[in-house]
């Protein structure tokens, strides 16, 4: 299973070495016209093309757009298309993916909102730290897939009142256990009110994470290149 990582262009332009395998991170709808803008000019052969909706979509053409993501697939020889869409219940989006999953010649994965009733490559994201890969792939079981690969931390405190999940932008301290199901390390914190848990996934602890999700059926992953950068020697020595 291929590790695809998610570059903006910024990023590209900076970076002395690309990824062997790389996403572009992103194409958006045009704030000026009905068409796509931040196409790129150049990629690696193999690459993925995202196109996301942090731009609104608003009286976008889906043909004219298609026709653009189409003369990309040839002209820069993708991989596939990644529609990464995160506003809810949107026709306007609903109707541009069964558009672009019909008539695009490449694979094109599609976030779980607008996945649900299409038959389409799913892009699903990453699993919360304390929740088994299987489980979280079971609702999707027949279908193919692609994976988010995130190194995730959570926190969980759980008090006579329920528990209350935090996600963090990084582990608070050094945490010393490990669970090798869940592809995790955590810690454990008691108060006078609550216990904390905090769950992290390290690098290789994401590695182990994508070798299950890869034995599991899952056919790609996509993780941003600002994180995971360092992360292929690790993979490639894990398998040595």
């Amino acid at each position: 299973m291929e590790c695809y990582l998610a570059l903006t262009a910024a990023e590209v332009k900076g970076c002395h070495q690309l990824p062997e395998r790389m996403a572009w991170m992103a194409c958006h709808f045009s704030p000026y016209a009905t068409g796509l803008s931040n196409l790129p000019e150049q990629l690696p052969p193999g690459s993925i093309l995202i196109l996301n909706d942090r731009t609104p979509i608003h009286g976008h053409d889906p043909v004219g757009i298609a026709q653009a993501l189409q003369t990309a697939t040839q002209d820069l020889s993708l991989y596939g298309i990644l529609l990464d869409f995160q506003t809810r219940n949107c026709p306007e989006l609903q109707e541009l993916t069964d558009h672009l999953t019909q008539v695009l010649p490449c694979p094109v994965a599609v976030t779980e909102e607008y996945a649900r009733e299409r038959d389409c490559i799913v892009f699903l994201s990453p699993p919360p730290v304390n929740m088994p890969l299987q489980d979280h792939l079971a609702p999707w079981k027949g279908r193919t897939l692609w994976l988010e690969a995130a190194m995730l931390t959570q926190q969980f405190t759980v008090t006579k009142d329920g528990c209350q999940v935090q996600t963090l932008s990084a582990p608070p301290g050094s945490l010393p256990l490990a669970d090798k199901a869940l592809h995790c390390h955590y810690a454990i914190q008691k108060t006078d009110r609550a216990m904390v848990f905090t769950m992290t996934r390290t690098e290789d602890d994401l590695i182990a994470h994508l070798q299950e999700a890869e034995h599991l059926g899952v056919q790609a992953a996509v993780g941003l290149y600002q994180e995971l950068g360092n992360i292929k020697f690790q993979a490639e020595q894990s398998r040595s």
